[in-house]
């Protein structure tokens, strides 16, 4: 029985949603090959089964799950003989609820600082068919233009930096959030980062900065498939 995985598209077939890398390096964490379905913008007719309007969704036989973290807590429980998500067996569901914590944290408090600085290159990004609609979605949601809602990014991007502070504690001293190899913990900020990535040339982070070297080594893991990743980013 195979998983059917719908992941958000922009131009050209390219995979950038936050959400959808989480749920991208879960299953390639678990080892888990899938089924793919593109859904761009426009197209929530495609996930309407899953009885809401947004990606990621994943089909597994009768089971439809939406919802990244739910997705996460899904494949964890369904597939128990693969790696763990949440760290090894013993530490059950702590594991689980402090990941719990990082995915709320990363929700509310990083994510919304994230999209005054790319929001605008996203758009770039985006199918031209739905073009339209991302903006006119955005501007509504914001209540300014794209290009009002990123100016002074230069500045904005100093509140960023200051809210990852209590993942870089962590991450300077041991290599990933989950301890010495990454778990869906990692995988919450890394997912919101990789969007980032690969639709601005905005740098959110100094190269000194040890979530730059914690990035870095979540983009080499699970064979690397996020850095192969096209950057679809405009040269600047």
């Amino acid at each position: 029985m195979a998983i059917t995985f719908y992941d958000l598209c922009g131009k050209d077939g390219a995979r950038f949603s936050p959400y959808g890398w989480r749920t991208r390096m879960a299953l390639a964490h678990k080892g888990l090959d899938y089924d793919l379905e593109l859904v761009k913008f426009t197209e929530k007719e495609k996930v309407a089964f899953s009885g809401q309007k947004l990606v990621p969704v994943i089909r597994y036989g009768e089971t439809v799950v939406a919802d990244s973290f739910a997705i996460a807590c899904f494949l964890e429980d369904a597939f128990p003989d693969k790696p763990s998500l949440f760290g090894s067996p013993e530490v059950g569901t702590a594991g689980r609820g402090m990941a719990k914590v990082i995915n709320g944290f990363v929700d509310r408090m990083v994510q919304p600082l994230i999209a005054p600085l790319i929001v605008a290159d996203v758009f770039d990004c985006v199918d031209e068919t739905c073009r339209e609609y991302f903006r006119t979605s955005r501007e509504q949601r914001f209540g300014m233009t794209l290009a009002e809602f990123q100016s002074k990014r230069d500045e904005k991007v100093a509140a960023f930096r200051t809210a990852l502070e209590p993942i870089r504690l962590v991450v300077k001293d041991q290599p990933f959030i989950g301890g010495t190899a990454p778990t869906y913990a990692d995988y919450i900020l890394f997912g919101s980062m990789q969007w980032a990535r690969l639709t601005s040339t905005f740098q959110l982070v100094e190269g000194d900065d040890p979530i730059h070297a914690w990035f870095e080594r979540v983009l080499d893991s699970n064979g690397g498939i996020a850095r192969q990743e096209p950057i679809v980013a405009k040269a600047a």
